[in-house]
C-alpha cells in the first residue's frame, strides 16, 4: 500500500516547500531541522497503523486507562543522509531499537552506477515491524539492497518503506522487488521524473550534500 502525505495540505507541505527551495536549503540547520520535522511527522501517521493495548495508569486521582504501543518497532536508515530523517521517527518511538545501513552510489562510467551496502548493524528483526527510512527514494535500488541486506538477521513480520519525495519508478521499482505480504510505502510526496544522473525531477537536490556538506 503506498501513502503519499502530500494528498492532504497540512503544516508537511510548509516544511517540504523549505526543504525544495534552492534558498532557503542552503541552511544547512534548517534543512536538517525540517528533516526531522517531516521524520516526526511521518511516524505520527505510521502509528495509526502500529497495534496498541490497554494499560491501567495510577494517576494521584485514580486510575486511567490509556493505550499504549503493544511492540516497539525497529527504526532502520542508510547513512548518511537519512540521519536526520530517522532521528525525527526516534523523537516519537523513542524506545525503539535500531539498525543502521551503509549504501552508495558507486559510479563505474559517466551515469552508470552501483549501489555498494557495505555495513550494517541491526538487532534482531525476526518477527518485528520494521520501519525503513531513507529522505529520497530515486532508482529504489538503495532501499531494495539494505532491505535485502536486512534480511540476513531475519524475517519482518511487517514493513514500511519511509521516504520525503520519491520518484514513480523508485517506488514501482520497491514494489516489484521487495515481496511481503505487508510492505507499505510512505511518502511526502511523489515526482514524476529522473533526470539523466538519476536525481528526482523536481525533487531537491543530494539531501546527503544539503544536510551534511558536500563529499569528495
Amino acid at each position: 500500500m503506498i501513502h503519499n502525505l502530500s494528498n492532504s495540505d497540512t503544516i508537511l507541505s510548509q516544511y517540504l516547500m523549505e526543504m525544495r527551495d534552492k534558498v532557503i536549503q542552503k541552511d544547512p540547520l534548517r534543512f536538517r531541522n525540517n528533516m526531522m520535522r517531516v521524520g516526526e511527522i511521518m511516524a505520527y501517521e505510521i502509528s495509526k497503523q502500529l497495534p496498541f493495548k490497554k494499560i491501567k495508569v495510577e494517576t494521584p486521582l485514580g486510575i486511567a486507562v490509556s493505550s499504549v504501543l503493544a511492540e516497539q518497532p525497529v527504526l532502520a536508515t542508510i547513512l548518511r543522509a537519512g540521519i536526520p530523517f530517522y532521528q525525527g521517527f526516534l523523537n516519537f518511538f523513542d524506545k525503539a531499537p535500531s539498525a543502521f545501513v551503509t549504501a552508495y552510489r558507486n559510479h563505474i562510467n559517466g551515469n552508470e552506477f552501483n549501489i555498494n551496502v557495505e555495513y550494517v548493524s541491526t538487532p534482531p528483526i525476526d518477527n518485528k515491524i520494521l520501519i525503513l527510512c531513507d529522505p529520497m527514494l530515486a532508482t529504489g535500488n538503495s532501499i531494495i539492497l539494505s532491505y535485502k541486506k536486512l534480511l540476513t538477521h531475519g524475517m519482518p513480520k511487517e514493513v514500511h518503506i519511509a521516504s520525503i519525495i520519491s520518484a514513480r519508478a523508485g517506488i514501482d521499482d520497491v514494489s516489484q522487488n521487495i515481496d511481503h505480504p505487508k510492505l507499505n510505502i510512505w511518502t511526502a510526496a511523489i515526482d514524476e521524473e529522473l533526470d539523466e544522473n538519476y536525481y528526482i525531477v523536481p525533487g531537491l537536490g543530494d539531501a546527503g550534500d544539503l544536510a551534511f556538506g558536500k563529499k569528495e
